[in-house]
């Protein structure tokens, strides 16, 4: 199919000066589709493409190049045509179908690993790294974009490139393209360019004959080649092709057509239609079915094998007959109805194409034909969208599953489809389609099934998770609400334990759990979270998956609520069941692990849970990248450990290598990326960055202001830490309100025995210290290490710290020897517990306060 451009007003230019090939072809040669044998025309647009396109000209980054134009202009073709004319000036040349974001995801995850990026992390990451490669230009630096059909500049922007290195290249129906890119509108064909074309492929016309036809197409490059097409197939003379195209434009198949279209663009496929329909109707049958799908590449795996239900008697027996099937598609190719590519083995129609198949259809053809589409790609699901091995194929399905209105479909293996491909975005790392392509099924299973059917409630709960996982927590918690009261609804009446026996009832309490963890209910989370486990212990066994994932949030609530022996028992045993279950290095069994570190960590545990979290985050790495989310949490947890067991140094490295890796990934407000910014503020206090240090504390303490609210535990918590560091600045009375602030909302919200509680009374003590009021901060450390003692032992670090502080306290009040004889003892512990050389025990040493920073827990 040819392309287009205005016409020249003056003698066309000459090409751009063209740099010396290196080889005949690139080295890396992606998705580039085949070469169109009866290109036409366009000298003057390939020659400015190519100026345009000249890397050599700017040693900075050079704009992206967007052509412009209607659909069926020929602005695909005009770009195949400029890449095969210079693909010698390139190293790597990669075509990106772009009318969907999962299209452009999957195949920049594809090109990543031409480029030698690590694939096995989840796509945005795999993405991100291969973008980073093309703007070093690394390993390649000459290099093609081709970006097809894309929509709009908003959602492109994120996967261009903004390199020296390369050239980028988009096509578009929209002309909005300004804020990113150069722009060059492509136009119709100029008259000598569509005589040429229609002589190229026919019996030769005589002017006043060709100029006719011309007319008639309105020089419309598309319409064109398909007039020429049909010449070529059936030697028809011009005068009679008129006659046929005159009667059928007379019939007015295409009342529906865009205002932007001629007439004649119906017309000029309705004259080839009614001839494949008299000679191949299972060829017309099949042309009907795709009309359903994207106007993207259409596997043709996809037509073989046993499909679900029926569609037609002519069309079932092609599906059933590899040689039928494949005399349909030749006839289609025959007369340029779609686009056969055997090196992927796929086809695709054109857009107009499809509607005006769909405007020649009745409303019950329209019907069958769309669900006959969906039937097939139901029949192509693999039905496991949790594995990164089949995240292409569900990417490849995706644009066609969003065509046929699969959401819209009541057929039951239809709607696994549609959740399946929900889950596989989510899965896949787009987690903005999959929000979209998730809501809309939500709303459509509303409208066909009502909001209490099981298979709404089922997209609902995962519209919830995807809500919760993008930190955005009130829309998530709406919904989840919503969905556990349409349970229980359900539900009633009966006996509560047996009703809520079901897994997808169970996925509800669990989500609301986790949005009352949000809001700082820890102990109400803990009950719900509690009643799910209990539940799906009785009604499954302990080692079912949904108990085994049920007993893991029950361990995330245990520790909120300061219960770390009891979680740390029960995430032991978690643990055990997943090591049998799954393996020790399935990424649920890790993701256990890493909460017992946490537990053994904050049962002050500190060397143990250190060496432990090393040896996960070794694990991890031997099958995901560094920056994978999964991974990143494991290594913040092991940040942390490092610093409680005393290595202050390595704890810093690794803190400053999280944050940095997280804020390109998630951005500053991302609730990992605001706790990997607090815990790196620690770090860098303990090694003398006071001044960084406190820029983190406030910034953090503002982001989980904004998210959280003023009295959350993980808001309260970033201000105790701020206290910390304002003291440390000799700003003793702001330290003193924040710590008084957080100490008052923290009694109110989680009671005085609370862990988070006593460390901040701890600080808080200091704090009065520091402003000479000796008698209370000892009266208050006093009655805090009495609390601690019951609550987390004797020997618990943050005890020993308490009693080291009281120590102090009674130096300040002259009872010395009451003091020399506390301080010897807990000295002595420290050095037991800690070692000689631990940070803790040399501030002891030194007759120097503790100060207790806070790591807030995952939500």
């Amino acid at each position: 199919m040819p392309s287009a451009t205005e016409p020249p007003q003056s003698p066309a230019k000459p090409s751009a000066p063209r740099r010396q090939p290196q080889g005949p072809s690139p080295t890396v040669w992606e998705n580039v589709p085949p070469r169109n044998p009866n290109f036409t025309g366009r000298e003057r647009l390939l020659a400015e493409l190519a100026e345009r396109l000249a890397d050599d000209r700017s040693p900075t980054a050079v704009l992206p190049e967007a052509m412009y134009g209607l659909g069926g202009i020929g602005k695909s073709q005009l770009a195949i045509e400029y890449v095969y004319r210079h693909q010698a000036d390139y190293d790597l040349v990669c075509w990106v179908s772009s009318e969907h974001t999962p299209g452009i995801v999957n195949a920049l995850s594809h090109l990543a690993g031409r480029l030698g990026v690590d694939d096995s992390g989840d796509a945005s990451s795999t993405v991100a790294q291969g973008l980073d490669a093309l703007r070093r230009g690394v390993p390649y630096t000459r290099w093609l974009l081709v970006f097809d059909n894309a929509e709009n500049s908003q959602a492109l922007a994120p996967y261009l490139p903004n390199s020296s290195h390369g050239a980028v290249l988009i096509t578009s129906r929209n002309p909005q393209w300004e804020d990113i890119a150069d722009c060059l509108e492509v136009n119709v064909f100029e008259r000598a360019e569509s005589i040429a074309l229609l002589n190229k492929r026919g019996p030769a016309l005589t002017p006043e004959d060709a100029d006719t036809l011309a007319e008639a197409l309105g020089d419309l490059p598309l319409a064109i080649e398909q007039a020429a097409a049909w010449r070529a197939q059936t030697g028809m003379p011009a005068q009679e092709y008129l006659r046929l195209f005159n009667e059928k434009r007379s019939d007015l198949l295409f009342e529906g057509a865009p205002n932007l279209y001629p007439e004649s663009v119906a017309t000029a496929w309705n004259v080839s239609l009614d001839r494949i329909e008299q000679t191949n109707p299972e060829a017309l049958h099949l042309l009907q079915v795709c009309a359903y799908f994207a106007p993207e590449p259409i596997p043709r795996s996809l037509f073989y094998g046993a499909h679900r239900g029926k569609i037609t008697p002519e069309l079932d027996a092609a599906l059933a007959d590899p040689m039928r099937l494949g005399r349909a598609i030749r006839e289609i190719k025959r007369f340029s109805l779609a686009r056969v590519d055997p090196r992927n083995n796929s086809l695709q129609m054109h857009r107009l194409v499809q509607t005006v198949l769909s405007q020649r259809m009745t409303p019950g053809e329209r019907d069958r034909m769309r669900l006959g589409a969906q039937l097939l790609l139901a029949s192509a699901d693999p039905r496991d969208p949790e594995s990164n091995a089949q995240w292409g194929r569900y990417s490849e399905l995706y644009p066609h599953v969003v065509a046929s209105d699969a959401i819209h479909s009541a057929d039951p293996w239809v709607r696994d489809l549609v959740f399946n491909t929900a889950r596989s975005l989510q899965r896949f790392g787009d987690h903005e389609s999959a929000l979209k392509f998730t809501r809309e099924a939500h709303e459509a299973a509303t409208g066909l099934f009502g909001a209490e059917d099981e298979k709404t409630l089922l997209l609902a709960f995962w519209l919830g998770w995807i809500l919760f996982t993008l930190g955005r927590y009130e829309e998530a918690a709406e919904i989840n609400r919503e969905t556990l009261n349409a349970h229980e609804l359900a539900a009633h009446p009966g006996p509560t334990r047996a009703a809520e026996a079901s897994e997808s009832h169970l996925d509800a309490i669990g989500a609301v759990a986790a949005d009352l963890r949000v809001k700082g209910d820890f102990p109400k989370a803990l009950e719900l979270s509690r009643r799910v486990f209990d539940t799906a212990t009785e009604a499954f066994g302990e080692d079912d998956a949904v108990t085994l994932n049920a007993a893991h949030n029950l361990g995330v609530a245990l520790r909120l609520v300061g219960n770390f022996r009891e979680a740390y028992e029960l995430d032991r045993t978690t643990w055990d069941l997943k090591q049998t279950l799954l393996g020790s290095e399935h990424e649920q069994t890790l993701l256990t692990r890493v909460g017992l570190t946490i537990d053994e960590r904050e049962l002050g545990l500190y060397q143990h849970a250190r060496n432990r979290q090393e040896e996960v985050v070794s694990q991890y790495l031997r099958h995901l990248r560094e920056d994978n989310p999964a991974v990143l949490h494991a290594k913040r947890v092991l940040a942390v450990t490092r610093r409680k067991a005393g290595d202050h140094a390595a704890a810093l490295e690794l803190s400053e290598q999280v944050l940095t890796v997280m804020e390109a990934r998630f951005g500053q407000e991302y609730p990992d990326t605001i706790a990997a910014a607090l815990g790196l503020s620690v770090d860098l206090r303990y090694t003398g960055h006071l001044e960084r240090a406190r820029e983190l504390a406030e910034a953090s303490l503002d982001h989980y202001r904004r998210i959280f609210g003023d009295h959350h535990p993980h808001t309260v918590s970033a201000q105790a830490n701020l206290a910390i560091i304002a003291r440390m600045d000799n700003r003793c009375e702001s330290a003193y309100e924040l710590d008084r602030a957080a100490y008052d909302a923290l009694v109110g919200k989680l009671g005085e025995r609370h862990p988070l509680t006593m460390v901040v009374a701890t600080n808080l003590a200091s704090d009065l210290a520091a402003l000479s009021r000796h008698q209370e901060a000892l009266d208050l450390g006093t009655t805090t290490l009495e609390h601690s003692t019951e609550v987390l032992g004797e020997m618990h670090p943050s005890t020993l710290s308490l009693a080291a502080n009281r120590a102090l306290d009674l130096h300040a009040l002259e009872r010395h020897d009451e003091c020399d004889e506390l301080h010897g003892l807990i000295l002595g512990e420290m050095h037991e517990r800690l070692g000689p050389d631990h940070p803790a025990t040399t501030t002891l040493a030194n007759w120097e306060r503790a100060n207790c920073f806070i790591d807030p827990l995952p939500l």
